[in-house]
């Protein structure tokens, strides 16, 4: 399950580092150290800020490290979408925010001289009735004034293609070098980065007190828990892991996945996205072993796909059937998360309070709305003035075009927990084969067993969150709630948020 830009670089940290001289007073402390919160991180040590960056896991372990690492204003049906819920003037800044972010990232990969490819990006309809779908994505970037925008009939492709829009001289890259190089930036200011450390909860009006905990490296089972302030707080961890502001309802979690291959004869080298289901992402990435092809799609809801592995399974086939003879070496998942009213959330936790900031809603196009939420909050913090953070900003009146999706959403929410309650007693006896994970029991005494590699493990399915009950993710190996995204270990350990407890035995 390691991606291929995390296979490429350093081995990442996977024991919590010496937290001496965490509990000296920052101005602000960022949690997350993927590119939302490393970009807000530099941009503010830049400014003189004294920055402390706090990870529970390792540099780009979440999103940023299993992206398919995409840097284009095209964005699938993302601009179509945002169109028809909000008209011109909010899609304009929305645009005019990404392609500040975009530029950023790109100069900053030229003056640190890391590796970007120009390419071409196509979104395209694979069937005839998904022309339509494509049609309305080349209206929505005129109107949003995306220069280079035009229709194509056919392309130099293996798979089926009946037409689509092509933006030319978008980007990609690997995230990792661009990652490190912030990390090095940072330090250079006068940063500072804790990987392994958890931030459990958060207190306080100015400054705020955010506790923290870390593993014990002695490996006796116990957590070193400490206590730190900050003049403010920037939470960038894909989902606030506060549920003031209600974020973790104003959100759909979404899963997608990622395979590269190894490819005999010519390989596709402009980006696609198709428009029409299922799903199918393709690029290419250069490594020292050659070029490689990178495939996404297969993606769900978090926690509700009947078989996760059996989607990995058919975009393999589509590979294999596209691109003869082509050879599998990596394969890996990501998590995002679609805003209610289609445009991501950046700004303070709450109204008003200046003190807690959240960046979340990025619908798996973090390579530019990552940084664009980076320049935003760091001006917000800084004083300065952006007025396409309008269209970013997380308490708006633009809120009122997504109420509609919100309520179908959280519909599906409540629905989810009275399922999780009540189906594990039409599997009671059931035990898991290899691979494989069950929920059983009665209400009152659920059960949660897996079997990886042979262990197997035992723990409650009851999501620390909002108690939801977990369900099995066959392909990540991993138990997912299907109420607001939490994702949890075969043992329980917590992998990502909202919840910021792992399991119960």
């Amino acid at each position: 399950m390691t991606s291929l830009w995390l296979a490429n670089t350093a081995e990442p940290v996977t024991t919590p580092r010496d937290m001496e001289g965490i509990e000296d007073t920052s101005d602000v402390v960022v949690v997350g150290a993927g590119i939302t919160g490393l970009t807000t991180a530099v941009l503010l040590a830049r400014a003189g800020k004294r920055v402390s960056v706090v990870e529970a896991q390792y540099v780009g372990a979440g999103a940023t490290g299993n992206t398919t690492g995409k840097v284009s204003l095209l964005q699938g049906t993302k601009l179509s979408r945002i169109a028809k819920k909000h008209g011109r003037e909010v899609l304009r800044e929305y645009v005019t925010g990404n392609t500040e972010g975009r530029d950023w990232l790109l100069r900053y990969c030229e003056e640190h001289g890391l590796h970007v490819q120009r390419e071409d990006d196509y979104s395209y309809a694979q069937q005839a009735d998904g022309l339509g779908t494509a049609r309305s994505v080349l209206a929505a970037a005129q109107e949003a004034g995306v220069d280079g925008a035009e229709w194509v009939d056919q392309a130099d492709v293996p798979f089926p293609f009946r037409g689509g829009v092509r933006l030319p001289d978008q980007a990609q890259i690997d995230p990792m070098p661009f990652l490190n190089s912030l990390v090095t930036e940072l330090e250079r200011h006068g940063g500072r980065l804790f990987e392994g450390v958890r931030v459990t909860s958060i207190s306080g009006t100015g400054p705020v007190r955010i506790s923290l905990q870390k593993t014990a490296s002695a490996g006796n089972g116990q957590h070193q828990q400490v206590s730190i302030s900050a003049q403010q707080c920037v939470l960038a961890t894909g989902i606030p892991i506060l549920d003031r502001g209600g974020f973790f309802a104003r959100v759909k979690p979404q899963r997608s996945y990622c395979l590269a291959f190894d490819v005999p004869g010519d390989i596709t080298r402009p980006m696609f996205i198709s428009v029409d289901s299922p799903t199918r992402s393709v690029r290419y990435a250069p490594t020292d072993a050659g070029e490689k092809l990178i495939v996404g799609g297969a993606g769900h809801t978090v926690g509700r796909a009947d078989s996760a592995a059996a989607g990995i399974e058919e975009l393999t086939k589509w590979t294999a059937l596209h691109y003869p003879g082509a050879v599998r070496t990596h394969f890996w998942s990501a998590q995002d998360y679609t805003p209610v009213d289609e445009l991501p959330y950046v700004g303070p936790l709450l109204p008003k309070f200046e003190k807690i900031f959240v960046a979340t809603g990025f619908d798996k196009w973090g390579m530019s709305n990552g940084v664009a939420a980076a320049l935003a909050l760091s001006s917000q913090i800084l004083g300065g003035r952006m007025d396409w953070r309008r269209a970013f900003a997380s308490w708006s009146p633009h809120e009122a075009a997504g109420i509609t999706t919100a309520l179908k959403a959280n519909l599906e929410v409540g629905f989810n927990l009275a399922k999780g309650w009540v189906t594990p007693m039409t599997a009671s006896g059931a035990t898991p084969r290899e691979g494989d994970g069950v929920v059983t029991g009665p209400p009152w005494h659920l059960r949660a067993e897996s079997r990886v590699d042979g262990e197997t493990r035992v723990v409650s399915p009851v999501c620390p969150h909002l108690g939801g009950i977990v369900s099995w993710n066959d392909a990540d190996c991993t138990w997912e709630c299907p109420l607001h995204g939490s994702r949890f270990a075969p043992d329980g350990t917590l992998l990502e948020g909202p919840a910021t407890k792992s399991l119960t035995p």
